[in-house]
């Protein structure tokens, strides 16, 4: 019995473009969306993405615009079909033919003392009011302040120690003084609790 899943085959061409990621050691979420950002024009073209013309290029952006598609992922398709077509493809005269568009960044809304300390005395338990305090504080990520261990805190030079960041990067976040405090109180109520330990 076949299993329609298993036995489907990559393509080489799209086998190819893998093997040119994974030789730049670009992450799987990467990978991810090069592969969904290249498919899009795979569709719109109704052919395979490696006979696109510069002026299948050309409607295929007058189209994303024309329905709406933010201009971050525009940018975005643009990044992944360039290196298709420079890397995977070897032409860079149709990736210099693609148009990337002015993006004007807005700053995040900065909350003031009051918001801050409201919502980080909102939590329900020191548990989370310590979690809160990182991410807020120090800048972690939700995942990186999942991943922090005892071992990286380092109170003589008043640093985090982020393993495993974004792009799977090593880092060091700056530690203020009432955080470490904070810290050390949930270190001896947690190994109360019997939930911290030392590698914990």
């Amino acid at each position: 019995m076949q299993h329609p899943h298993l036995d489907t085959r990559i393509s080489p061409l799209r086998q190819r473009l893998i093997d040119d990621m994974n030789m730049r050691r670009f992450s799987r979420e990467t990978q991810r969306n090069y592969l969904r950002d290249i498919g899009r024009l795979a569709a719109f073209l109704g052919r395979s993405p490696d006979t696109a013309t510069a002026d299948d290029q050309r409607r295929f952006q007058i189209e994303q615009q024309a329905d709406g598609v933010p201009v971050p992922t525009m940018n975005s398709i643009v990044s992944a079909l360039r290196f298709f077509f420079t890397h995977t493809l070897d032409r860079p005269d149709l990736a210099r033919r693609l148009v990337q568009l002015a993006h004007r960044r807005n700053l995040p809304v900065v909350l003031s003392r009051d918001e801050v300390a409201r919502l980080l005395n909102a939590t329900t338990c020191l548990k989370h009011q310590a979690a809160h305090s990182v991410a807020y504080g120090a800048g972690l990520r939700v995942a990186e302040v999942s991943m922090l261990k005892v071992a990286d805190v380092d109170s003589e030079r008043m640093l985090l120690r982020v393993e495993r960041g974004k792009g799977g990067r090593c880092r060091n976040a700056m530690l203020s003084e009432d955080l470490l405090a904070l810290l050390r109180e949930w270190w001896k109520v947690g190994r109360q609790q019997g939930v911290m330990h030392r590698d914990g």
